[in-house]
């Protein structure tokens, strides 16, 4: 019988997952289009691999195992799985068509919408993913100031010009690699130093977990003013979570350049660049940035509806009061059972657990608490991705699986028998490369 959302349940049964994993295998390369909903960020041998349906904040995996959801699809589930009013857009402009010979009336409506809350959006273009509009963003900055030298912080997506400066840039000429360089979040001395006569943009994600210290964030816009540089922001997280205008708006900054997905369309695909007048208008001819699919009308009809929620019913306080609870009361469960490995730390919206080697590998701590987790009943990878569909009775439940599964983890440690205690292959490190300034990878062998 399959799972539902208990605290004694026993460990799912994923016969149906590990039969599709089996055809996936040899198939699929890594099997998965997104490495984090692939099998390397979940305990493999007990987490399943195969969801088929949600609603809300719950989802069911492909043998009808029930979990409350916190990745609500790495991000763009901001207000849940099946949310009505933006399914009912979807279905009304399905009735009247999905992609058209020549442009939709959506494509204006939305963008006088984006313009309306996002402060620098004074143009606007769509595409389908991040990688796309960050692409776009960089190629604009290259045009705007002549130059070619980009400096980045945080992940920017699958293209040349960021993926040559991480561990996986086999097939990138060697002339792009030496074109993209790092620098550290909050050190702003790292920044400096990276910069030449020859760096065209800044891109950096706002925020991941760390917040900004010492005006970080406004330090890195008074350099870029200064040295005549384009910044970009990448607002793939904090759009439409950290504020309607994400960070931009949250922080006091307008950037030249930004670019959004995920949570503006509740789960449809579609991608935004957002910037100053002066720079877009080089997309009219200078630039070449056009796609199929960029004015696909049904991912237009979910961001003008999932906007509209927002507004009207206030979702950003919402998240930010639900995170509020998960991450508060987690750091509560683990002061009070003495465990002093294990922190959630970030912003409400988003937070995150943080495992401390001296409790063990942190890889393998993390491994032990999905484990558990997905025993009671809780889709979890220790990062906390609040939804307008997280209840309170949700918040509450999770936290009861939360202290069940630390104490534990406090249990496990103070044997020294973690691994023998997992009851399948552990995750493994996360693809992101956020530091070493003005660094490359070291070559492989």
């Amino acid at each position: 019988m399959a799972n539902k959302i208990r605290l004694d349940n026993d460990y799912p049964v994923i016969t149906k997952s590990d039969e599709l994993y089996s055809r996936a295998l040899g198939l699929i390369p890594s099997v998965t289009q997104t490495l984090a909903k692939g099998p390397t960020q979940w305990i493999n041998g007990v987490a399943p691999k195969y969801l088929v349906k949600g609603k809300g904040s719950h989802v069911w995996d492909a043998d009808g195992n029930e979990y409350i959801d916190f990745l609500m699809g790495v991000g763009p589930l901001s207000l849940g799985y099946a949310y009505p009013r933006v399914d009912e857009a979807i279905k009304k402009q399905l009735e009247d068509g999905i992609t058209f010979s020549m442009m939709h009336p959506l494509e204006v409506e939305v963008a006088e919408m984006i313009r309306d809350v996002i402060p620098n959006a004074e143009a606007v273009r769509y595409s389908k993913t991040g990688a796309d509009v960050t692409s776009a963003a960089v190629r604009l900055a290259r045009a705007y100031t002549g130059k070619n030298k980009i400096l980045c912080c945080g992940y920017h997506g699958w293209h040349d010009w960021y993926v040559s400066v991480t561990a996986r840039n086999y097939g990138i000429p060697e002339e792009v690699q030496k074109l993209t360089f790092t620098f550290d979040y909050n050190n702003i001395d790292s920044l400096k130093n990276s910069i030449d006569d020859d760096t065209a943009a800044v891109i950096l994600e706002p925020v991941v977990f760390q917040e900004p210290k010492d005006n970080f964030l406004h330090k890195v816009a008074d350099l870029c003013n200064e040295k005549g540089i384009v910044l970009i922001f990448d607002e793939m997280w904090t759009g439409f979570r950290m504020a309607l205008g994400g960070a931009q708006e949250y922080f006091g900054i307008t950037p030249d350049l930004a670019t959004y997905s995920k949570a503006v369309a509740n789960g449809m695909p579609i991608a935004i660049l957002t910037g100053k007048k002066e720079i877009m208008k080089l997309a009219d001819e200078d630039i070449f940035f056009y796609t199929t699919f960029g004015g696909e009308a049904l991912s237009l009809a979910a961001a003008k509806a999932t906007i509209e929620e927002m507004k009207e019913k206030n979702v950003i306080p919402f998240l930010d009061k639900q995170g509020r609870k998960i991450k508060d009361g987690y750091n509560e469960i683990a002061s009070k059972l003495g465990l002093d490995t294990t922190k959630a730390v970030g912003y409400n919206w988003r937070s995150m657990a943080t495992f401390d080697p001296k409790g063990g590998d942190p890889l393998l701590q993390k491994s032990f608490m999905q484990q558990e987790m997905i025993k009671r009943g809780v889709l979890w990878q220790g990062f906390h991705n609040i939804s307008f569909s997280h209840t309170d009775e949700d918040i509450d439940y999770t936290l009861g699986a939360l202290e069940e599964s630390l104490t534990l983890l406090k249990k496990a440690i103070e044997n020294n028998n973690l691994k023998s205690l997992l009851r399948g292959k552990p995750v493994e490190p996360v693809f992101r490369k956020t530091d070493n300034f003005n660094m490359k990878p070291a070559a492989k062998k």
